[in-house]
Order: C-alpha cells, then sequence, then structure tokens
C-alpha cells in the first residue's frame, strides 16, 4: 500500500474507532456531546494516531493493539486546539476549515469540551488491553506527562509568555518541545508500548519522535508565513499578527527551510536500528516534510 493509500485507510479506522468511543448525541447533555463531536470531526489530518499505529507496525505490532492510545492522543490533541483558539488564548474563528468550537457553542461550551475530551482521553486509553512488559500504568504515565503542566501545557504557558518578546532560538525550542514535539513524541511511543517494544526499539521511536516534533513544528511556523488560510484550514499569518516569535521571526524563511530538513534527516537516522520495519515512519517523515495543505 503507497503512503496516501495508507494514510487514507488509517484515518478512517481511527474515526470509526473515535466515533464508538465518544458518546452518542442522545446522551444527556446532548449539548456538550455535539460539541465534543463537531471538534473531533472537523477534518484533521490524524497524524498522532497515525503514527502511533506506524509505530506499532514499526516493532511488530497491530494497529487493533494501538487503537485506544492513538484515539487517546487524538483527543488531547484536539482539546488542545479547542482551548488554544479561545478569545483569551490564541483568539482565532477558523479550525480545520471550519469556524472554531467557541464561536459555534459559545466560550464557556468551549471550555467545558476541551475538558471533557481530555478526560475522555484517558478512560479510552482504560480500555486498552496490554499482554507485555507496559501495562495501564505506564500507558496512563505516558500520556499524563506529555499532557501536563511539564510538556504540553508548560509549552503553552511558555508561548504565551513569550509573545511579543524576541526570542532566542534555544528558546523558541524549548517552548516547541514541551508544546508540539512532547505529546507527537508520546504518541510514537504509546504505539511502540503496544507492540512490546524493547528497549532498544522505543529509543529509536523516542529519538525519531523527538526531531520529529520539532521538524513538524517549524514546516507549521513555515506554512504560517507562506500558504493561505484556504490552504490550511487556520487563520494564515496569525503569529506574525500576535507578535509570536515563530522559527521564520527568529532565523529566517530560508534558515528554518534548512532547519527543518535537518531535523528530518535527524529523525531518519534514528530509525536505522529498526531496519526496513521503519520504512512507513520514514515515508511520514518525507511527507510531513513536503506538506503543501
Amino acid at each position: 500500500m503507497d503512503l496516501k493509500k495508507y494514510l487514507k485507510s488509517t484515518t478512517q479506522k481511527v474515526d470509526a474507532a473515535l466515533n464508538q468511543y465518544l458518546p452518542r448525541l442522545t446522551k444527556a447533555p446532548s449539548s456538550i456531546h455535539s460539541a465534543m463531536r463537531y471538534s473531533i470531526f472537523a477534518g484533521g489530518k490524524r497524524l498522532r494516531p497515525v503514527l502511533c499505529i506506524a509505530a506499532a507496525e514499526a516493532c511488530g505490532g497491530k494497529a487493533s493493539a494501538a487503537m485506544p492510545a492513538a484515539c487517546a492522543v487524538e483527543l488531547i490533541h484536539t482539546y488542545s486546539l479547542v482551548h488554544d483558539d479561545l478569545p483569551c488564548m490564541d483568539d482565532d474563528d477558523l479550525r480545520r476549515g471550519r469556524p472554531t468550537c467557541h464561536k459555534v457553542y459559545g466560550d464557556g461550551m468551549a471550555v467545558l469540551t476541551g475538558d471533557a475530551l481530555l478526560t475522555e482521553a484517558f478512560a479510552v486509553l482504560a480500555t486498552a488491553q496490554p499482554a507485555g512488559p507496559y501495562g495501564i500504568r505506564e500507558y496512563i504515565a505516558e500520556l499524563a506527562d506529555a499532557s501536563g503542566s511539564r510538556r504540553l501545557i508548560g509549552g503553552q504557558v511558555l508561548d504565551l509568555e513569550g509573545e511579543g518578546q524576541k526570542l532566542t532560538k534555544a528558546q523558541l525550542v524549548k517552548i516547541h518541545e514541551a508544546k508540539t514535539a512532547a505529546l507527537l513524541m508520546a504518541s510514537l511511543r504509546l504505539g511502540a508500548m503496544s507492540a512490546n517494544a524493547s528497549s532498544e526499539q522505543l529509543t529509536a521511536i523516542s529519538d525519531f519522535g523527538y526531531a520529529l516534533g520539532l521538524a513538524f513544528q517549524v514546516i507549521d511556523d513555515i506554512l504560517d508565513v507562506t500558504q493561505s488560510t484556504e490552504i490550511l484550514g487556520k487563520t494564515a499569518g496569525k503569529d506574525q499578527a500576535v507578535e509570536k516569535s515563530t522559527y521564520p521571526a527568529v532565523i529566517g524563511l530560508d534558515a528554518s527551510r534548512r532547519e527543518a530538513a535537518r531535523l528530518t534527516n535527524a529523525a531518519h537516522k534514528a530509525l536505522l536500528p529498526l531496519g526496513t520495519d521503519a520504512k512507513r515512519l520514514a515515508e511520514i517523515a518525507d511527507h510531513l516534510l513536503q506538506r503543501e495543505y
């Protein structure tokens, strides 16, 4: 299966699983469940769950065993977007090509939607049935660390505090190690854990996730200044408008492109211990470097 078909097929499987995990609209109160489903099924690329499943397969596992973790990380990611878009945060009206949650359901409901998605993520992860050295305890600890105050939330704090300031590249890297790379790395690690990865395999997957996570953010920053709102599915140029430090702003556009290529190359090198089993992960890394959507 070529990469395009793989991405489409895996995304469809993840969407079907998310549909089963999320409360139905008939469950009271229907308003919150409507908002949760609106946010989840707004057309995201499902990068993190796809990486989770691809990592499981690279370590000899199956998509079915990784699916609870894959869905859990997507729930966490979507919650973070719902909250990021709020007027008190990044204040954006568009996400994934549709009006943001708070524009449709109101600010209060959007806060609660993010809270509900975050909570649901751990309920979904708890349905996993590990059969190896990594148990539910390790799964929960992995996701909680990646999404807590020292990683995802901490990165958002640093991002907010850095608005209007002239940050150094080192400070920018610190923000995105936490805000972007941590959850992406956890997605990959959880997939590998579902496949009972060896310590050597888990190290390789972790190193790949770190480099890929930073590369993804550099590329995202580049696209924010080079692509239109229609292509991005979110408001283009928003970072510059709020005087947020980005890679193009700190090191320039050409240097940012070189940095994205360097990090992608580092991601490829990290996969060498996995051999041909990691072919799909390598393809995804190249796909992200070349993305124009």
